[in-house]
Parts: structure tokens; C-alpha cells; sequence
């Protein structure tokens, strides 16, 4: 027996109702593409996941119209955004550093509207699926054929059994590490599967009074016979702990209840009475991007396309870039302004970009063993100990230790990697000025502004309408914009607007006013040059000065970024 909320055809099936899921769901339906989600959880998931969404993850959920004042106060404060390593939850402290510089509000505040924050994926999906009303849960996507006009998708009711086909024109694949549709697609892992077994233990206990004067996202234990890390995901109320386990040598099974929550106590190093084990979750760590992010009508996000270790928090936020890529390429061949070839430019632009987060985050997992070495950590328990206490007897092995702490700061401190990516003009969907693109020394910690082609839109506070407003405020869903000062410019751009391509034009000055010089400190034009930015808030093309013809200037950037139309299209 089938679900009679079930659409039997629609134009865009999404498999998977995490995070990357319903962020892509709403997404399209922001412009105006019908979709519906299919997932087997009744239920929002209760036991944490990630914990860390960035700061370009958090602009997209702000263009996508999500309550933003809902998530703020889902956030963990950034008081909170520390990382320490101790002896034991309340023993020594050998070394802190901080958690994406979430105390330097100047800072942050210069280059996004939206810092990077300790918001837990158990608390934000909740928000997610409130935006959307085209979740269908409890049902699992099972199988699918797919030729050149759409993709039949066979999904089943959990809790009846009860099969149903849904026709669609396109399939998300957003249904995590273990895709089902990855498989079904035979698309292989490039990477290691496995490099280290953990177990979660996720422990509802209010541990305030422990740490209440050194409060931190994470703590990392190093004593050798404890060996584990404390994941602060609500320090009032929500913990888990992290416990390096061998599934070839030990059963799962054998990891109770009651064996965990003595697990969880032995770091705590202090007695805080009863505390509640509420799950326990093997899982492996993983660096593995797919080789093929397209096949046919069907396309991989998030989980489903990469795998990373957790030692940066790039997972999730890779895949709601991935989710803002995609949406807009689909909705643009769908409503006819684009045509099919546009969505190969999908894997062409977000697969090297996973491939990077998952090298860094791999040398991020590897830096991490510095700190062990520095305590003389070796394989034999016995000679760790001591090695151990030795390292912490003297004043030079515990700043041999705390060195090796503070040699950890890039892993917490990549705002340049969230910020600073680039697509190139090789993937067909930039049009490269020929100027060479001026990167920081250090890509990953520093974000240098740019308009260069293929660059984020770079953040600036502006006046609209008498209200201060984020440059990247100025770009809707589903629209190009141009943004210039030049009334050349601008009545190019109202001229091209009317011809196909849903374009908006922003003149400075008139639609809205560089009050204190923000945009111009950022912009790298004169006031007689534009840029055209695409619906996902990347730059697609600049020019310095209008030339003799800015309306074939803007048709053939028009013409590059939004390649050939298709006529017509059916389900």
C-alpha cells in the first residue's frame, strides 16, 4: 500500500533528509523548482553528529531564507570556542588554542555576515526541516532506472512495506557516507575507507561546574590510559566522548551501557554523580572523495560524494556548498536559461574543491599525533606511561607538549579554506579576465577578498533602504546580478535583463550606498567597472571600465555563464 503523499512524478527526487538534504530541497523550491525528500527516519536525528558549521555554510542558509534568529540561538555561545588539551576534563591543562577565532568579532565581522559557530547537527536539522514542506519520512528510497528523460525511482514504506515509483527528471543523491544510490550507480570511493575506528558516546550530562573556568568545544585527553577526546556539543547538557576502538579485534557488542559510561567517567577525573548514556555509534574515519559526481540525471551530494575525517568540520559544510552549486544549475536548465551542459560544470567545480578539504582535513587528523609524540606515545601501554610521566615532570617536556598544541592552530583556524575557494575558468563556468589571482601566503588560515573571477562575492556592510545589508545579501536564488557604480553599466545591464537570463542590476549610489567605503576597500574596480555575479554568490566575470559596446560585453559574459538553453522539457 502506498503513500498517497507521495507525488508520482516530480520534477527533482532528493534521497536523504539530513542537513544536505533538506538544505537542498529548499533550495530549489526557493527557485521554484518542485521536489520532494524521501527519508527513511521518521524521526529528526537525536544523537550528535557535527557539531561545527562555517561561515560560508551559515551565508547559505541566510540566502536561502532560513530563520536566522532560530539558529543563532540554536548556537553554543562563542565564549565556548576554545580547544584544550588536559590530563583529564578537570586535571592539568598543557595547551589551548582558540576555535576559529570566534572572540575576534572585528575580525570576522569585516569579511561575513556570519561567523562560524558550534551548532550541532541534531539542533539545526530540526530548523531545516521546519523551511520545508517537501519531506516525506519514513520511507526509503530501494532502487531506480534511468534513461535520457528521467529517472523512475522505486522507494518503500517502512513501516508498511509498501512500495511506490516516483518519476522524476532528476535524483539527489544526498543519502550520506553509505549512499545506497552511489552504489546502485557503481560509482567507487577514491581514498582510504578506514583509518581509525571510533565509538560515539553521547551522554546527556550537565558538566558546567567542571569546566566552568576553561570552557572549550573540545577537550582532548592525554593521558595514555584514557586516550579519548570530549566533544562539547551543549556543555549545560549534551556530551559525547570519542574512544578509539579496533572493530577487528573487539565486538561492538560488548560495549554496554554500563561499560561506557565508565568510559566516559574515567576522563572526567572528578565525581559528577548520574549521567545518561543516550547512544552508542561505531563509526570509521574516512578520506574518500567519489570519482564521478554525475551520472546521467542523477547527481551526488554531501556525504555521498566525500568522505573526510572529522579534524576541521569540512563535511557538512562541503556539502551545503555543494547543495548551493547544484541547485541553481538545475533550477536554470529547468526554467530553460540554460542548458544541459551547465550541470557538468557541477563535478567540475565542486569535486577539486573536496579533494582539497579532504587533504587538508587528513593533514589536520596526522598533525594531531605531534602531540602524542611530544608525550613519548608509543604502541606498549606500559612504556607510554611512563614516557608520559616523564614528559610532564619537567618544565621542557611540558613546553615540548604545549608547542606541539599550538602547532595545532591551522586545524582551528581555516577561514581562508571556507572563504577562499575559487572555481576556475577551465571548468567552463567563469570567464577569466586574464589577471592573476593574488592568494594569501597562507591559504588556508588567511581569506584575502577578491572579485576575481570565479572567487565568493567578498562580504561588505552596505546601506538598503535605510538598513545595513551584506553585499551578498544583494544576490537572490535564482538571479545574476550585476553590481557596479557606473551608470553605463547599469543601463547595459537594465538593457540585457530583458533579454532571456533573469538578471538584476545594482547600481551604488542609487539602489544602494557604500556609506563608509566597505565595498570600495574590497571591490578591486573603479567606479567605472562591474561585476557579475552568479545566482551562488561566486563572481562569474569583471570588467575594469565600460568599453564602447557594454551590452555585447555583457551578452557574451551572459552568453559563457549561462551556456546554451535547452527547448522544452518533460516528465
Amino acid at each position: 500500500m502506498a503513500r498517497t503523499n507521495l507525488p508520482e512524478a516530480i520534477p527533482v527526487l532528493v534521497v536523504g533528509g539530513g542537513p544536505i538534504g533538506l538544505l537542498m530541497s529548499i533550495l530549489l523550491r526557493g527557485q521554484r523548482l518542485d521536489n520532494v525528500v524521501v527519508e527513511r527516519r521518521s524521526e529528526v536525528q537525536v544523537a550528535p553528529a557535527a557539531h561545527v558549521v562555517n561561515a560560508r555554510t551559515f551565508e547559505i542558509l541566510r540566502a536561502a531564507g532560513i530563520d536566522m534568529a532560530r539558529v543563532e540561538a540554536a548556537c553554543q555561545p562563542a565564549s565556548d570556542g576554545w580547544v584544550r588539551w588536559v590530563t583529564s576534563l578537570t586535571g592539568d591543562e598543557l595547551g589551548h588554542v582558540p576555535f576559529e577565532g570566534q572572540h575576534q568579532i572585528e575580525r570576522l565581522d569585516a569579511v561575513t555576515p556570519t561567523p562560524l559557530r558550534n551548532l550541532s547537527q541534531h539542533r539545526l536539522e530540526p530548523i531545516l526541516r521546519d523551511h520545508t514542506a517537501a519531506l516525506v519520512a519514513g520511507v526509503e528510497w530501494v532502487s531506480a532506472l534511468q534513461d535520457d528523460a528521467a529517472v523512475v525511482s522505486t522507494v518503500r514504506d517502512v513501516t508498511t512495506g509498501g512500495t511506490f515509483a516516483i518519476r522524476s527528471r532528476y535524483l539527489v543523491a544526498a543519502d550520506g557516507a553509505g549512499s545506497p544510490v552511489r552504489r546502485w550507480l557503481g560509482i567507487a570511493m577514491d581514498g582510504p575507507q578506514r583509518l581509525q575506528s571510533f565509538l560515539t558516546i553521547h551522554v546527556e550530562a550537565d558538566l558546567r561546574h567542571l569546566v566552568a573556568q576553561r570552557p572549550a568545544t573540545l577537550y582532548w585527553i592525554v593521558d595514555p590510559d584514557i586516550g579519548g577526546t570530549y566533544i562539547a556539543h551543549d556543555i549545560d547538557a549534551t556530551w559525547v566522548y570519542m574512544h578509539p576502538w579496533d572493530p577487528d579485534t573487539e565486538r561492538v557488542e560488548d560495549y554496554t551501557i554500563e561499560r561506557c559510561g565508565e568510559i566516559f567517567r574515567r576522563g572526567l577525573g572528578a565525581d559528577v554523580g548520574s549521567l545518561t548514556v543516550r547512544s552508542i555509534t561505531p563509526w570509521n574515519m574516512s578520506c574518500q572523495v567519489a570519482e564521478r559526481y554525475r551520472d546521467g540525471r542523477v547527481f551526488l551530494v554531501g556525504d555521498a560524494a566525500h568522505r573526510f575525517p572529522p579534524t576541521g568540520g569540512m563535511g557538512l559544510n562541503t556539502g551545503a556548498v555543494d547543495a548551493q552549486n547544484l541547485a541553481w544549475k538545475l533550477a536554470a536548465v529547468e526554467h530553460g536559461w540554460a542548458g544541459d551542459a551547465i550541470l557538468d560544470t557541477y563535478e567540475a567545480e565542486r569535486r577539486p574543491i573536496a579533494r582539497t578539504n579532504a587533504k587538508q582535513s587528513l593533514t589536520n587528523a596526522i598533525r594531531l599525533m605531534d602531540v602524542g609524540t611530544a608525550l613519548g606515545a608509543v604502541p606498549d601501554r606500559v612504556s607510554a606511561r611512563a614516557n608520559y610521566v616523564e614528559a610532564l615532570s619537567t618544565s621542557e617536556g611540558r613546553e615540548r607538549v604545549r608547542l606541539a598544541t599550538e602547532a595545532q592552530a591551522e586545524h582551528f583556524d581555516m577561514l581562508g579554506l571556507q572563504l577562499g575557494f575559487t572555481y576556475g575558468a577551465e571548468a567552463g563556468l567563469v570567464v577569466d579576465d586574464a589577471t592573476p589571482l593574488a592568494a594569501p601566503d597562507d591559504v588556508v588560515r588567511d581569506y584575502r577578498p577578491t572579485t576575481h573571477p570565479g572567487a565568493r562575492l567578498p562580504h561588505a556592510w552596505i546601506a538598503r533602504a535605510g538598513r545595513r545589508v551584506s553585499t551578498l545579501d544583494l544576490v537572490p536564488l535564482d538571479h545574476f546580478v550585476l553590481l557596479t557604480s557606473s551608470p553605463e553599466w547599469a543601463a547595459a545591464g537594465e538593457q540585457v535583463a530583458e533579454e532571456g537570463v533573469p538578471l538584476d542590476v545594482v547600481l551604488i549610489g542609487r539602489d544602494v550606498f557604500d556609506v563608509d567605503g566597505n565595498w570600495a576597500d574590497v571591490s578591486e574596480l573603479s567606479d567605472a567597472g562591474a561585476v557579475l555575479v552568479r545566482p551562488d554568490q561566486h563572481v562569474g566575470w569583471r570588467c575594469s571600465r565600460a568599453g564602447e559596446d557594454a551590452v555585447a560585453a555583457l551578452r557574451s559574459a551572459l552568453a559563457a555563464l549561462a551556456p546554451s538553453p535547452r527547448q522544452g522539457s518533460a516528465t
